[in-house]
């Protein structure tokens, strides 16, 4: 099972990153480093490299909403893992700004911005939850380049 409990009962999250990588092929072919994941944020970087900049020299605007949808997706994994076995979590629709030409590397926070159980309640009540995740994408010098929200949802299994 891919959710690690402490015995103190607080949940362990060091391994969402290491499941990205390998369940996500693209976070792993540019490079995507995930630096924290808990079950409320995420924080995701991406290397600036040649290959991945767009005709004025930041990231390649592709790279910016991968980077933001995969941080949403680190938070999502780390707050709804333990419930995989019964419903899969699908990104919906997203929204994304971009505020200012980004340069060098990335860092995207990703902010799950309604309480867990919440989602849960709705998914145990046998409704299929919808969930926003507010995403910031920074450059190297902490400017704010990038808004985005992307919307979750649990879809039961069948």
């Amino acid at each position: 099972m891919l959710l690690i409990s402490n015995l103190s009962g607080v949940t362990e999250t060091s391994w969402v990153g290491t499941a990205m990588r390998e369940s996500v092929p693209w976070a792993r072919t540019v490079g995507v480093e995930f630096v924290e994941t808990t079950a409320e944020r995420a924080l995701v970087q991406l290397p600036d490299e040649p290959d991945l900049r767009n005709h004025v020299g930041g990231p390649h605007a592709a790279m910016i909403f991968g980077l933001g949808e995969t941080a949403s997706g680190a938070v999502t994994l780390a707050a709804f893992a333990h419930v995989v076995q019964r419903a899969t979590p699908l990104p919906v629709r997203s929204e994304i700004a971009y505020r200012a030409v980004a340069r060098g590397p990335l860092t995207a926070e990703a902010l799950l911005q309604r309480p867990a159980a919440d989602v849960l309640a709705e998914l145990d009540a046998g409704r299929r939850p919808e969930f926003d995740v507010a995403v910031t994408v920074t450059d190297a010098e902490g400017r704010e380049t990038t808004r985005m929200t992307v919307v979750w949802t649990l879809r039961p299994n069948r």
